[in-house]
């Protein structure tokens, strides 16, 4: 009980960073909510997207499937979650690396922002919450008694009892 908590509180901190990410600086001061999904397919460019077709929605998408996950105390929805997260994160990587020719880390602001951390983190955070949760408790298998014998803890009536044999 106390590991499906520990394991939840760490895979909603993790979907609450993914979903917080793309307002914080990805990339050059740009915004994560400014790329769009298709761009992650085709290449990334200038033009900015609106919110919803930007790279919030597979975010978004992830903590939605996390908090079923965590509700439903399954390991393998939280661990999709974190898988969706870095992998997008990581793609996004891919085509700004592309577009760019290399990826920066600059503390005057440009280069990759915290933004991208943040979306990492949530990603491992995701991750490392499935791992913690024990998941449901497998149930466990009641013996019944056959139906062509009676359980050995009744005892029978005397008359019911076969002759002792000789």
């Amino acid at each position: 009980m106390i590991r499906n908590a520990v394991g939840s509180v760490l895979a909603l901190a993790g979907a609450t960073a993914a979903v917080w990410s793309p307002f914080r600086a990805w990339y050059d001061g740009r915004h994560g909510r400014d790329y769009g999904i298709g761009e992650l397919f085709t290449g990334v460019t200038d033009a900015k997207a609106d919110v919803l077709g930007s790279i919030l929605l597979p975010f978004a998408f992830a903590a939605l499937v996390t908090l079923v996950g965590v509700l439903l105390r399954s390991r393998l929805l939280v661990a999709l979650a974190g898988l969706v997260v870095l992998g997008f994160t990581i793609l996004w990587m891919v085509r700004v690396g592309e577009a760019e020719g290399s990826l920066t880390i600059d503390t005057d602001g440009t280069g990759l922002g915290y933004g991208v951390a943040i979306a990492f983190g949530g990603g491992v955070l995701l991750l490392l919450g499935a791992l913690v949760m024990s998941g449901r408790g497998h149930a466990r298998r009641l013996e019944l008694p056959r139906a062509d014998r009676p359980p050995d803890h009744v005892d029978r009536p005397p008359d019911e009892q076969s002759p002792p044999r000789e």
